[in-house]
C-alpha cells in the first residue's frame, strides 16, 4: 500500500475533485489534535478547490476557547468562508509542511505565530478497515447526509475519539459533506507555539466544536476532502466574531 507521504504527493500533482456544483476541495486534513494543555491544533491542506486557490490552514484552539484558523491566502476562499463566524481571529502567513518520512511531517508558521509541530501517523486494523470500506463505496455514498451521519455515529466510538461530525452546517450556515479515502491515526505529536510547549497529547475533557463539526478527541488524519452548499448562507458572514 502507498504510504502516507506518497499519497500526500500526489494529491499535490493530481485533480482530486468529485463532480457536482457544490463548492468542492481535495487534499489531506488532520482534523484535529488536543493537547493536554487544552490546546487544539488542525491542519487543512488542499492543493485543489473549486472556489480558488490551493493552500493550506492551521486550526488553533487556545485553553480559553477561543478559535483562530491561519491561511495562506484570503479568508473568503480558504476555511474562514465556512467557520469564519464561529472564529476569534484569522490571518495569512507563510505555512510549511514537509514531510520528514513515509508516515510523518512537520507544520512550521515562522513568522510572529512561531509555530513548530511534529507529527508521526500509524495504521491499526480499525483504520485500515475503514479505509478500505471508503476506497470500495460508490459516489454517491458520499452525498448522502443520511450515511455521512450513520458513518460518523460509528467511526466516533470505533475510533475511541469520541463524535465525529461527517455532515451538518458549519457556524457560517453552509451544509457540508466529508469524505475519505485513507485513514490513519496521530501515533505521536509535539508542538510549540511562541514558544511555549502545549504538552502531551490528550483528549479535552468536554470534547469541542465548530457547528456541527466535531473536533475529533484524538488525532485522525484523513485523505480526501469536503463538499460545502453555498446555499442559505446569504452573502457569506462576517469573517471573525470581532466583525459580526
Amino acid at each position: 500500500m502507498p504510504s502516507a507521504r506518497e499519497l500526500a504527493t500526489a494529491a499535490e500533482s493530481h485533480d482530486g475533485l468529485s463532480p457536482g456544483a457544490s463548492e468542492r476541495f481535495a487534499g489531506y486534513a488532520l482534523m484535529s489534535l488536543p493537547f493536554r494543555s487544552e490546546y487544539v491544533l488542525g491542519l487543512r491542506r488542499f492543493p485543489v478547490t473549486s472556489v480558488g486557490p490551493g493552500y493550506t490552514s492551521v486550526w488553533l484552539r487556545a485553553p480559553d476557547g477561543a478559535w483562530t484558523i491561519y491561511t495562506t491566502i484570503a479568508a473568503s476562499l480558504s476555511c474562514p468562508r465556512y467557520f469564519g463566524s464561529a472564529l476569534d481571529a484569522t490571518s495569512v502567513h507563510e505555512i510549511a509542511v514537509d514531510w520528514t518520512g513515509a508516515s510523518a511531517f512537520t507544520v512550521r508558521i515562522v513568522d510572529d505565530v512561531d509555530l513548530h509541530w511534529t507529527v508521526a501517523l500509524a495504521e491499526t486494523g480499525m483504520t485500515r478497515m475503514m479505509s478500505g470500506m471508503a476506497s470500495a463505496l460508490p459516489d454517491g455514498f458520499w452525498r448522502n447526509g443520511m450515511f455521512l451521519s450513520a458513518l460518523g455515529g460509528v467511526a466516533g466510538p470505533s475510533l475511541r475519539a469520541g463524535r465525529i461530525g461527517m455532515t451538518g452546517r458549519t457556524p457560517n450556515r453552509q451544509r457540508f459533506r466529508a469524505r475519505v479515502r485513507r485513514m490513519w491515526i496521530v501515533e505521536d505529536s509535539s508542538a510549540s507555539l511562541r514558544g511555549q510547549d502545549l504538552g502531551e497529547v490528550a483528549p479535552l475533557d468536554e470534547q469541542t466544536r465548530l457547528g456541527d463539526f466535531w473536533m475529533p478527541q484524538r488525532g485522525i488524519f484523513m485523505l480526501g476532502g469536503a463538499e460545502f452548499d453555498p446555499e442559505d448562507a446569504g452573502e457569506h458572514p462576517p469573517t471573525t466574531k470581532a466583525a459580526a
